[in-house]
């Protein structure tokens, strides 16, 4: 399961400083070079899609990184 959750790491991918709720948006756009408010104006519209949006971002909020590296469903698995 370690290497799995070091993959996610080494993607670059971590929650970004621009954070309003959990940080998705910020992160992804900032590992893209996009403008946040772009990323959340997609993300706005694919919650309009039937279970897409929520899925994704519940998805992305357990598996980016915090910028210390720590993954959310990895700590809530090793409890």
């Amino acid at each position: 399961m370690n290497t799995f959750f070091d993959s996610i790491r080494r993607t670059g991918f971590r929650r970004g400083p621009q954070r309003i709720l959990g940080g998705v948006c910020g992160g992804v756009a900032a590992r893209l070079g996009a403008n946040v408010m772009i990323v959340r104006l997609l993300l706005l519209l694919a919650f309009l899609l039937p279970g897409i949006g929520w899925v994704l971002y519940v998805a992305l909020w357990a598996l980016l990184p915090w910028q210390d590296g720590s993954i959310p469903l990895e700590r809530a698995l090793s409890r």
